[in-house]
């Protein structure tokens, strides 16, 4: 953009700015409605703050945090990203899937592991504040290590891209919820 030209500029009034506010102890959160959610291990709260427009189901793939999750976003918004957070108990994260668009993780509270390559497994513990941001297609998971207090819920936030960004889990993941919904 050349100096001379002007971004548009937009004045809000406050009652129009209030759809776009929402505060953390007012979000409800979903068990995440996916696939691995009932399982041991994958046990999860998702909270969509930001967008997260539910997109086009299949049996394999739909909304990163859930079709009831995506349909309840504390702020409605497509505006090319979603921001959601997980809150579950250490040892538990969703089982390995993708995206179609970046994901960013950022830990809030607690140990979190960021994994990586199905067939050959990578990790990264990090904690608050620290960011891993993975590009579109590379299977990933998260999963709370804070196992020094086993009975608290702790934080990740994740940025998703894309006004309806899809996720879809591995064949080995999938495989792992058959073999566990049996027991």
């Amino acid at each position: 953009m050349s100096t001379s030209q002007k971004l548009q500029t937009v004045a809000l009034s406050y009652e129009q700015m209030q759809s776009r506010i929402a505060r953390f102890k007012d979000m409800k959160g979903f068990d995440g409605g996916l696939p691995d959610s009932g399982i041991d291990g994958s046990r999860r709260t998702l909270i969509n703050a930001v967008g997260f427009q539910p997109p086009r189901e299949t049996e394999k793939a739909g909304s990163p945090v859930g079709a009831e999750a995506a349909r309840n976003a504390a702020i409605k918004i497509r505006e090319g990203f979603n921001l959601g957070y997980c809150r579950c108990k250490p040892g538990n994260g969703p089982l390995m899937h993708n995206h179609d668009t970046n994901e960013t993780f950022i830990p809030m509270t607690g140990k979190w592991r960021c994994s990586w390559n199905e067939d050959d497994p990578q990790f990264v513990d990090v904690g608050p504040m620290d960011v891993v941001s993975f590009p579109p297609g590379v299977v990933r998971r998260f999963e709370n290590i804070t196992f020094d207090e086993p009975d608290m819920e702790h934080i990740l936030m994740f940025v998703i891209a894309g006004d309806s960004p899809t996720a879809e889990f591995t064949d080995t993941a999938l495989a792992i919820v058959q073999e566990k919904s049996k027991t």
